[in-house]
């Protein structure tokens, strides 16, 4: 395999140069735990919106984040981090909870899938819920798991109900997200594997759900 060491070097550079500022230290501590849009940045950071641009712009710039229309109300974007794009840098375990609850829309795939997958990696356990739950799990969801080894129970959705105070609550649908606004906790932007319902769309959600997860799990300890 052919690398460029000069090129890699002149990643890191860039990398540390848009790291350097605190305004964009923040929003980067932030989208380690999920994606956020613009609006929600600037709540965030107490931040007006053109300098918050500034602030994206240099992140994207440098290969940080990357930003995508929301599948639900398509004048809203969300900023997500890059794979891979903190390797060595991402903050430490800072985050306590007694349960993570998983939550989309119909509670049949990337809830289910999040939840089985947190499974794998944590002791602290994992549930799910859906703000309007359909009948039966999707077979798609059920499938990629099992391609992946992973055990799914096939337990009917359920719909999102109560909510303790030591629930570290993860929407994975921005139907959802958006729906419940005053719900806090964080948000991954997962796209809708039902909307294509390919072997290969699920396969895209459950890497993606994967991955955010091994990321999450090392940062959050039991209460």
């Amino acid at each position: 395999m052919r690398t460029d060491p000069a090129s890699a070097f002149q990643a890191r550079v860039a990398k540390h140069a848009a790291l350097a500022d605190p305004a964009r230290l923040r929003i980067v501590d932030l989208l380690t735990l999920g994606d956020f849009s613009p609006t929600e940045l600037q709540a965030e950071l107490g931040m007006p919106s053109n300098l918050l641009s500034h602030h994206v712009r240099a992140l994207e710039s440098a290969g940080l984040v990357t930003r995508h229309r929301s599948e639900a109300d398509k004048r809203r974007s969300y900023i997500r981090l890059t794979a891979g794009a903190l390797e060595g840098l991402a903050p430490g375990v800072e985050h306590d909870a007694t349960r993570l609850l998983f939550v989309c829309t119909r509670n049949s795939a990337r809830s289910q899938m999040a939840a089985a997958l947190w499974r794998q990696v944590s002791d602290i356990p994992p549930t799910s819920a859906g703000t309007h739950p359909a009948d039966r799990i999707a077979q798609g969801a059920i499938d990629v798991a099992r391609r992946h080894g992973v055990e799914l129970p096939e337990v009917p959705p359920r719909k999102l109900e109560g909510i303790s105070g030591g629930d570290f609550v993860i929407t994975v649908c921005d139907n959802a997200h958006e729906e419940l606004a005053n719900l806090g906790g964080i948000h991954w932007s997962v796209p809708d594997p039902l909307r294509l319902n390919t072997p290969e769309a699920f396969e895209v959600a459950f890497n993606d759900i994967s991955h955010r997860i091994h990321g999450l799990a090392p940062r959050l300890y039991a209460a």
